[in-house]
């Protein structure tokens, strides 16, 4: 019995797929990060083209600072996705640890720096290790538990705060400073950013850590069976995001010099999105430290170059969304694809058909 797949004839150019279907789906079976990277860099070059103060130093320089937070988000984030999960919480988190650092600072403004910088990273770790427990020991559903701490941690934020405002006159000095404070050229940000960059890469390359997470998010069940303690994945996975989103608080706040009710205010989507656009599935199990990196990157050159150029922030947002829809569907038809089957439906009949009991009748 043939095993060949070509059971019916070509679809002809009125047939199939449309060409935009089938362009997506071209897409879709390409490698995402070296798509993102030209894209990047030609919106760069179009945009210092329209106005060329966007190319000088300066502007690249701004540039990176403004996409370090969102670039560090996305990294555990992406870890979080990995595993068919999801955490709705970090900008709520960063929230919430920013203003207790900001507290701190306040009250004991003779405390070492890397101290406050600690206490924020532990609050953090601590908010997310809530999260781990109920989804990976209670098994309840990421999307559920997130979104309810989210609303648990921002009304902290005002209970703690009593809705005022912590301001640069409120802060030491030496608390503002440190992320805009320069090493090699490059501000503390960019290289906390980079420094994130290469030891998660570590972490989901080259450990067992890393290697479980992608298991768990190809197939829970599976991932049991073989050993994966998934639970404590799980439980560390949600940590490590809550410990980035309180280091994230601390830079923040100190960054902007403020510290309020609203900080961050729906920033959880902005590094969701930034998943999306650098290939992660939400369906989990697919996704790379590179392309969360460029999926960051991309957003924040499309928040930097559309208002050099005059651009409205209504229409920022609405190309920002559109994009966000595009990746959705590239992800989509990369997801049917690698889903399809390996033998068409009559060769299954068939098989069925074959492998029926033949009944004999009595002589």
């Amino acid at each position: 019995m043939s095993l060949n797949q070509n059971s019916g004839p070509a679809p002809g150019p009125g047939l199939g797929h449309p060409p935009l279907f089938s362009r997506l789906s071209g897409l879709a079976s390409r490698p995402r990060e070296p798509l993102l990277a030209v894209l990047i860099a030609a919106l760069i070059l179009l945009v210092g083209l329209r106005a060329p103060a966007f190319l000088t130093m300066r502007s690249m320089d701004n540039l990176l600072t403004d996409s370090a937070l969102p670039v560090m988000l996305a990294l555990t984030q992406m870890l979080v996705i990995v595993t068919r999960g999801i955490d709705l919480s970090v900008a709520s988190n960063l929230a919430l640890s920013g203003m207790m650092s900001a507290l701190l600072a306040m009250h004991f403004p003779q405390l070492p720096i890397g101290l406050v910088i600690a206490c924020a990273l532990c609050i953090g770790l601590a908010l997310g290790l809530i999260n781990g427990w109920l989804i990976g020991y209670l098994s309840l559903p990421p999307i559920v538990v997130t979104l309810g701490s989210m609303s648990v941690y921002r009304g902290l934020v005002f209970v703690l705060s009593g809705g005022a405002w912590v301001s640069s006159r409120n802060m030491p000095a030496d608390f503002i400073a440190f992320p805009l404070g320069r090493l090699m050229g490059l501000t503390h940000l960019v290289w906390l950013a980079a420094l994130a960059i290469v030891v998660l890469w570590f972490v989901a390359r080259h450990t067992r850590f890393g290697r479980d997470l992608y298991a768990i998010g190809n197939d829970p069940v599976a991932a049991g069976y073989v050993g994966i303690a998934s639970p404590q994945r799980l439980f560390w996975t949600y940590g490590l995001s809550g410990a980035m989103a309180g280091l994230c608080g601390y830079l923040w706040v100190a960054r902007y010099a403020v510290a309020y009710t609203e900080i961050a205010y729906g920033f959880e989507l902005t590094v969701i999105a930034a998943c999306v656009i650098g290939g992660i599935s939400i369906a989990g199990g697919v996704g790379n430290i590179s392309g969360a990196v460029l999926g960051a990157l991309f957003l924040a050159v499309i928040n930097n170059a559309l208002p050099m150029v005059q651009i409205s922030p209504f229409w920022q947002s609405a190309l920002t969304g559109l994009v966000i829809l595009s990746a959705v569907i590239i992800n989509a038809r990369g997801e049917k694809k690698r889903n399809k089957q390996i033998l068409p439906l009559h060769f299954h009949t068939e098989l069925r058909a074959t492998a029926a009991p033949v009944t004999r009748t009595p002589a």
